[in-house]
């Protein structure tokens, strides 16, 4: 392991020990500081280091406050924050504002040190990246090879970010846990089956993956409400198509993919929401996403309802067929074997179970 320089942010001192001591058996070099104020002077001193480590929530200058100021003056220095779960809107905030990712508190040891080599990893592959750019021209034949390879280094770096958000929102929403990881694979499933590019696979997938991350603006008092949602609680609930579109195609890497995210409640007749969208107006990512949706919400136990039979399952996407699912594409469903979704559904649920493969 190399001797990776981390400065270790938090006005407890216990934590900052404990945080120190778990870094250090892994050959970390650690430096702490008692307050944001602190850390700049320290950064600021000229001491060098590789990653920041911060508390979210600190007396005179909290994380987020840190965090723009560090990205001023060391924008490749990747800032990690640590925040407790009803803090975590202002976590993705911080993401926005540059932040590589952030911790829940309580967090085991591994999860630190996965963390941790991540993001110095995501680092390393950015600065090669940067090198590679600066060269490019006088380089290109010789190391075109090398530069696709960082390019899908990082992009491996942003799927990880997107199983974080995805998590996210099963922090919010037990109910509904696993649910984005089990969607994705039947999607890719059936997106293979009709034959797309695996780039145009990519695409479908993590906007499949992250359909819901708009729910994450929706208050809890009506995304978490147990009994019917009124008239108004449901039409602020459906904004969550338009809050997921927002949120992501603010990224250029995942432009295509908002797209999905803000037609995946439309229909295929065109009574669907939020723009009532019409058959192939709806892009082909979310007409998928549709099919593999409501596989997924039949077969789930919910509270007030036992998971129905693959057979049911079938038979209701098959009525619905030219109404709510594009009708090839259900073709296309039903042609596959039933084994499919039950492997993958199993694959998904077993422990540690991450984004689901291109």
């Amino acid at each position: 392991m190399p001797n990776d320089r981390i400065l270790v942010v938090d006005d407890e001192e216990t934590i900052r020990e404990i945080v120190s001591s778990m870094l250090g058996g892994a050959h970390f070099q650690t430096r702490q500081a008692a307050s944001g104020v602190e850390a700049l002077s320290i950064l600021e001193s000229g001491d060098e280091f590789d990653l920041v480590l911060s508390d979210l929530m600190m007396a005179e200058m909290d994380g987020i406050a840190l965090l723009e100021r560090s990205k001023e003056r060391y924008p490749d220095m990747p800032v990690v924050m640590v925040t407790a779960v009803h803090d975590i809107q202002v976590a993705l905030q911080a993401l926005r504002n540059g932040a590589y990712d952030y911790l829940l508190k309580p967090f085991e040891r591994e999860q630190l040190l996965v963390t941790v080599r991540r993001a110095l990893e995501n680092r390393r592959l950015k600065r090669e990246n940067d090198a590679y750019r600066t060269n490019l021209e006088a380089l290109v034949a010789e190391r075109t090879q090398q530069w696709k390879t960082a390019l899908s280094n990082l992009e491996k770096s942003y799927d990880i970010t997107l199983e974080v958000l995805g998590d996210a929102l099963d922090l919010k929403d037990k109910e509904t846990e696993g649910h984005s990881r089990r969607v994705t694979a039947y999607t890719i499933a059936i997106a293979r089956k009709m034959g797309l590019p695996k780039e145009d696979i990519s695409v479908i997938a993590r906007g499949a993956f992250l359909h819901d991350i708009g729910k994450i603006a929706i208050p809890d008092a009506i995304l978490l409400k147990p009994g019917k949602l009124t008239e108004d609680e449901m039409n602020t609930m459906k904004e969550h198509c338009y809050l997921g579109y927002k949120i992501i195609s603010r990224i250029p890497f995942l432009a295509e993919a908002a797209e999905i995210i803000y037609s995946h409640q439309e229909r295929y007749d065109g009574t669907g929401y939020p723009r009532r969208l019409e058959g192939n107006e709806i892009p082909l990512g979310a007409r998928i996403f549709a099919i593999a949706d409501t596989l997924d919400a039949m077969r789930t136990d919910r509270p007030y309802r036992a998971a129905q039979s693959m057979e049911a399952a079938r038979k209701e996407i098959e009525l619905w067929a030219g109404r709510q699912f594009d009708p090839a594409i259900v073709k296309v469903f039903l042609e596959m074997p039933n084994n499919i979704w039950e492997d993958l559904r199993a694959d998904i649920n077993a422990a540690n179970a991450s984004f689901p493969k291109m």
